[in-house]
């Protein structure tokens, strides 16, 4: 599927998220990267633009969009900056639509809708220190509604006003909705990271803290993975985005440096270069709208999400140090984007499920039983 073949509202919908994150976001990306500043007022812009809640329908507060255009947004902003894109990514498709697909309708009526519009941001708090991979293995428990244990690395947890907090109740893993400003619920520490320095990753504590069941009791692992195969389609968007931001960084500047007296994209191995990564780039975008599609008509996506999010990031991860490659000893230092884009890129192969992790869901689906240990 290439651009000519989106709808028009889907290209509007692109091009919109293209210029905003050309002017509101690229220009400043290098700063918030390196002061560790979470932009604030430019998720209140996306808000108002309708981007914070794309996908959400128009009666609940959102733009009403369809799922690849929301994928489209994406890309866009990750290009600009990764932090941004995965803040949305997660307020989206990890805090936002699982209380659409699984809220009662009150619940629905009352937090979707500042949400959707930017008011709030939403949080996704599943992992703990000893369950990551084994997201089974929490320890977090409720008892009559009151959770008590810890979170780690939850993606918008110092902002974050609603958060999607898992524990087990008694000894299933259930739902739980959980606000900001709960008796009991505290941030512990933010977190200082590789890359995404504009985004917010925290530690949450819950100490017999007031949480909202979401869907049925018993249910929070269904809801956690159903979550995730949404959202990985969202991480693989923000892989091709930075991606993509390489690519397009590494083929100005073969274009204006010189060496031995010609533009240096004149040298072959240059051109083979670029020419392999805009190729990979473009298949992982293709395998990423293909998973967006099979979502939005309501098919079974687990393994096209899968294999979208897995072959992205990689390509991410590789291509951003090749393009640190074409650009020599500056693409080393902090004078061009391509050192922020190769440190942004390598948390796409571990968040939302790791590569192994990926792979895993793949296989089984190929071999079945045969792929399960005894």
């Amino acid at each position: 599927m290439s651009l000519h073949e989106l709808s028009d509202e889907q290209r509007e919908i692109r091009d919109l998220a293209k210029r905003f994150a050309d002017d509101e976001i690229a220009p400043y990306a290098s700063a918030w990267d390196r002061e560790h500043r979470f932009p604030k007022p430019v998720f209140e812009a996306l808000g108002e633009l309708g981007l914070m809640g794309a996908c959400v329908p128009e009666q609940h507060g959102g733009a009403g969009v369809d799922f690849l255009s929301y994928i489209l947004v994406l890309e866009e902003l990750s290009r600009a900056d990764a932090g941004v894109g995965v803040t949305v990514a997660v307020h989206t498709s990890a805090g936002t639509l699982p209380i659409l697909a699984h809220g009662t309708p009150e619940q629905i009526d009352r937090l979707v809708p500042p949400l959707a519009q930017g008011h709030e941001l939403a949080a996704f708090a599943l992992t703990e220190s000893g369950s990551g991979s084994d997201a089974g293995a929490m320890r977090t428990r409720a008892t009559e509604n009151k959770l008590s244990g810890t979170k780690q690395w939850i993606t918008n947890g110092s902002h974050a006003h609603t958060f999607l907090a898992f524990a087990l109740d008694p000894d299933k893993p259930s739902a739980f909705v959980v606000r900001r400003g709960a008796p009991g619920f505290s941030v512990t520490r933010e977190e200082e990271k590789l890359g995404l320095n504009s985004s917010s990753t925290a530690d949450l504590a819950f100490d017999e803290t007031p949480g909202e069941p979401l869907g049925p009791r018993g249910g929070g692992m269904r809801i956690a993975l159903s979550t995730l195969d949404g959202g990985r389609i969202g991480i693989a968007a923000q892989a091709v985005g930075i991606a993509q931001a390489a690519l397009e960084v590494a083929t100005a500047y073969a274009k204006e440096r010189h060496a031995f007296g010609r533009p240096i994209g004149g040298f072959g191995a240059i051109q083979q270069k670029l020419a392999d990564m805009q190729t990979e780039i473009e298949a992982a975008r293709a395998l990423t709208w293909r998973a967006a599609r099979l979502k939005q008509h309501g098919h079974p996506h687990t393994v096209e999400g899968a294999q979208a999010k897995l072959y992205a990031s990689r390509v991410a991860r590789h291509w951003t140090g090749e393009a640190i490659q074409v650009l020599g000893g500056y693409g080393y230092t902090k004078e061009f984007p391509a050192e922020r884009y190769y440190r942004d890129a390598k948390v796409t192969e571990i968040y939302e499920g790791t590569s192994e992790i990926q792979r895993l869901v793949i296989a089984r689906a190929l071999l079945g039983e045969a792929a399960r240990e005894s």
